[in-house]
């Protein structure tokens, strides 16, 4: 090999390694500077433009006190916290204390920075950076006045650019003592006090701010932070942590002594407050929802001193409803059992849940005392639907008529049991009664089978806060978890609302001062399917209509509610009474009881009168929808009792026919055969008993289990009537009438089943009661005693006589009758009726007439004893003739059986009277 080629070889080799040895970080270090000098310059031209873009420093909104203008559902101004609640003062007025205390809780190195403190802001990086963007800011008070005078207080880069940028500007023009004096003059020190002036005076009563001590400044410097929480007549605890904390700013950075500060803490907060405190006016709960909402979502505590308008949901006629309600005035139809009553409510619009109205409480309270929404109680069983019923239809798709066995109290652990507010057990029930009913046992079988934790996100999506913690069983019964009525509004207008859940909501749009405008309207979304709204909503008419809510129903309106009270354990009775309900239009949610938590109320049923009164008044003029159900519900008879539910059978009786919901797709398909049929009873008869004068009944039947009868009768062509219900075969008919046909009729019925045979009949016709005419009828006139004399004869010793003489009647219950005072050569016939208990014989009759008188003397006294001797011998011969007469009328009735004994005595008469 020659050398020229190993040197070539060597040569190669050494480039080799000398490539692999050139590093790659330079490519990465290249890399990495090229991308950061173009994020420089990117960031820089992206700064560049927020400055451009930034608004320009306008010296009159500097000065002058914009106020924050309040507007309500229909564009009209309500409210104007402005002008006339500050109280312009000048820098040199400021003591030192009160700037002391200021600048060591705001911006301690206020004084020193030009407009923005970078050291704040690498604290603020690190913290972003930790816990998220936005969760620490590093404004400056310069900063702040920037911010509220001239910016959105939005979490965005540009807005803090912009600021910082301002501040720079704002510092180049103004020295630092006119910067404060700004600040001092525009924040919000709440109690609808603006600037530090207006704050002394409302909370001091002090018009000079010399005359401020090191108290009242560290009470002024520290309610800005949280105007409504630090408020030392509602929140004196509070206040009192708050100026502990700005007086170790002030020892800390070399204010004060610590001697000075001890002396502070002292002392009370509550003993320096004013006794004279402003009037409320009947908006201030309703604002005060508003510069919460405010607070919240634009995140700046003082953004009240700024100059909005903000346009609200407020419907001032509900407004003065509300607060009419809740006052003692002598026009209100509730009353109070005394000063100490507490009362909160909320009005939502159903569709929107934007808020119409806010009752704060019966002493306009506002803050963390507004018992609307900041005062969170125990809701009792107004929980029931979001916790139990509602997830038990949302995940199992349960139906109404779910079956719930309410068999003894329920077992929640530990030796402890839950018991029904009626100590009552009423054994296999209905989901719909026992929301009803408002029992607990049933309430929590259900959400224990859908399981607490489904009942918790349920809750959840529908705005229920259980403040980071798992739910327990008995939040299904509102027994643990706290909330406030404007939470429960917010929930059971979802219901109302086809299961669309929107967050309570007071602000619809604010505009600043630079004319930049931001929608505030929540999003809303679909917490539930429909169906569960729909069923939950009429079982919670059930509620109003034939439930706990019966008072609080208000006819011809379609209203849906439900009612809650709590025992807390401190408290020997009740404490805690709600009723929230709702129509399509609007919602209503309303808590009453007293502050202190042991008290116990007399009277749970206020929230009723309130939601009755105030629903009633929202609705005057209205005409509200009907609730509609959806496609996804339907509505179908069932067997009461079956479980699983059950159609009909034919047999099924009529009282055993329940109306209930289900879900589509998850209906009953199979009928019942519970109620089978029955066969009638046979060999029915029925008969008359002379003697005892009633109708014995009688019939057999096969079967003998559980069987019983059902008997029953008409009267003629009478409605039917009960007789008797009887496990004999046998029954008995009293007090009939004769001549009166009867009908029979005989239903055999299974007790356990309830199931009933088709009815046997049979009938009974009682001959109609007679009585025999009298007999042997006859009269003769006595011319001795001028008298007839009539006698007959009757069988029945209880028969009674009706004797009519020539038209007048006597009555009588002898079988003879003298007539007196006869006329001569008059013909006078008598008719005889028998009488027996008011049934009348036939009328039997005769006739009698009674000779003319004539003139007589002595020369006829022979004729006369001739006459008498004749007459004499006459009678031996009538008596003859009587003889041979008899024995022809007994040869005649021998010959004529047909003829009856008028026969005879009409045909005696007949010949005596020839005689």
């Amino acid at each position: 090999m020659s050398a020229n080629s190993r040197v070539n070889r060597k040569n190669q080799k050494k480039n080799t390694k000398n490539k692999q040895k050139k590093p790659v970080w330079k490519k990465i270090f290249k890399f990495m500077l090229l991308c950061f000098i173009l994020a420089v310059i990117g960031a820089g031209a992206v700064t560049a433009y927020f400055i451009i873009t930034a608004p320009k420093l306008d010296p009159d909104k500097l000065q002058i006190p914009y106020a924050t203008q309040y507007f309500d559902k229909d564009g009209e101004e309500f409210a104007d916290k402005g002008e006339e609640n500050r109280k312009q003062i000048e820098y040199e007025e400021l003591p030192d204390e009160l700037i002391d205390a200021v600048v060591a809780t705001e911006d301690s190195r206020f004084f020193k920075h030009k407009g923005i403190d970078i050291r704040r802001i690498g604290g603020a990086i690190k913290a972003n950076l930790t816990r998220g963007f936005g969760s620490e800011g590093a404004s400056t008070i310069t900063q702040q006045v920037v911010e509220q005078m001239y910016l959105t207080p939005d979490k965005s880069i540009k807005r803090k650019v912009q600021e910082q940028w301002l501040a720079l500007q704002l510092e180049r023009k103004y020295s630092k003592e006119e910067i404060l004096e700004m600040y001092l003059n525009k924040i919000y020190y709440g109690n609808n006090a603006y600037g530090v002036g207006k704050g002394a005076e409302t909370y001091f009563g002090k018009d000079d701010l010399s005359d401020l001590n090191l108290l009242e400044s560290a009470m002024l410097a520290g309610l800005p932070q949280r105007p409504s929480g630090y408020n030392p007549f509602d929140h004196p605890e509070n206040m009192q942590k708050r100026v502990d904390t700005v007086l170790t700013l002030m020892e800390r950075h070399d204010k004060i002594t610590a001697e000075e500060a001890e002396e502070a803490r002292k002392t009370d907060v509550s003993s320096v407050l004013t006794d004279e405190q402003a009037d409320s006016n009947p908006y201030d709960a309703f604002i005060g929802k508003v510069d919460k909402e405010l607070e919240e979502k634009l995140d700046d505590p003082n953004l009240n001193a700024a100059g909005l308008k903000v346009q609200t949901t407020l419907d001032t006629e509900a407004q003065d409803d509300v607060e009419e309600l809740l006052s003692d005035s002598e026009n209100n139809p509730i009353q109070y059992p005394d000063d100490d009553f507490k009362a909160g409510m909320t009005v939502l619009d159903t569709k929107s849940s934007a808020v119409r109205a806010i009752g704060g409480g019966r002493d306009r309270e506002t803050g963390d005392l507004n018992y609307a929404f900041a005062f969170p109680r125990q809701p009792g069983s107004v929980f029931k639907p979001i916790m139990s019923y509602a997830p038990a239809i949302e995940h199992e798709k349960y139906s109404t008529y779910h079956q719930i066995d309410d068999d003894k109290p329920f077992d929640i652990g530990g030796g402890n049991e839950v018991r029904n507010w009626n100590r009552e057990y009423e054994g296999w029930m209905t989901m719909r009664h026992a929301l009803t009913q408002s029992l607990n046992v049933p309430t929590l079988k259900l959400a224990e089978d859908v399981g607490i934790d489904k009942a918790q996100n349920f809750a959840e999506d529908i705005g229920i806060d259980f403040e980071e913690e798992s739910a327990t069983l008995t939040d299904a019964i509102g027994d643990h978890i706290d909330t406030t009525p404007m939470d429960v509004a917010g929930a059971y207008a979802a219901f109302g609302n086809e299961g669309i859940y929107t967050e309570p909501y007071t602000v619809t749009e604010v505009e600043f001062p630079d004319g930049e405008t931001m929608d505030l309207e929540p999003e809303s979304e679909a917490a539930m399917s429909d169906y569960t709204a729909y069923m939950v909503t009429d079982m919670l008419q059930s509620v109003m209509t034939e439930g706990t809510g019966k008072e609080a129903n208000i006819p011809g309106l379609d209203v849906a509610g439900k009612t809650g009270t709590t025992n807390p354990p401190e408290s020997e009775g009740t404490n805690n009474s709600w009723l929230s309900g709702y129509t399509t239009d609007y919602t209503i949610s309303i808590w009453t009881g007293y502050e202190d938590n042991k008290e116990s109320m007399e009277n749970t049923k206020i929230p009723h009168q309130l939601f009755k009164q105030t629903m009633q008044r929202l609705a005057e003029g209205e005409n509200p929808e009907e609730f509609q159900r959806p496609d996804s519900v339907l509505e179908l008879e069932v067997e009461n009792g079956s479980r699983p539910a059950a159609l009909p059978s034919s047999n099924t009786p009529d009282d055993k026919l329940i109306s209930e919901l289900f879900v589509k797709g998850n209906e009953p398909t199979d009928e019942s055969d519970e109620y089978e049929d029955l066969d009638a009873v046979k060999d029915l008869k029925a008969k008359y008993n002379e003697d005892d004068e009633k109708i014995d009944i009688e019939w057999d039947y096969d079967e003998e289990d559980d069987i019983v009868y059902e008997v029953s009768y008409k009267e003629g062509e009478s409605s039917s009537q009960d007789l008797t219900t009887t496990e004999d075969k046998e029954a008995t008919l009293k007090d009939v009438k004769e001549g009166e046909k009867y009908t029979i009729e005989v239903v055999a019925i299974n007790e356990e089943t309830d199931t009933k045979s088709d009815p046997a009949s049979t009938t009974v016709e009682l001959d109609e009661e007679t009585v025999d005419s009298v007999s042997n009828l006859e009269a003769s006139y006595d011319e001795d005693d001028e008298k007839i004399t009539a006698n007959w004869s009757h069988e029945d010793s209880d028969a009674t006589f009706e004797v009519d003489v020539n038209g007048e009647t006597e009555t009588t219950a002898s079988t003879s009758i003298d007539i007196a005072d006869v006329s001569p050569g008059k013909t006078y016939t008598i008719e005889v009726i028998a009488v027996i208990d008011d049934t009348e014989s036939d009328p039997s009759s005769t006739e009698v007439k009674v000779d003319e008188n004539e003139d007589e003397d002595d020369s006829d006294n022979n004729e006369n004893d001739n006459d008498d001797n004749n007459s004499e011998e006459n009678e031996n011969n009538d008596s003859k003739e009587n003889q041979e007469n008899n024995s022809n009328d007994d040869e005649n009735n021998s010959d004529n059986n047909d003829e009856d004994d008028d026969d005879n005595n009409e045909h005696n008469n007949e010949e005596n009277s020839n005689e």
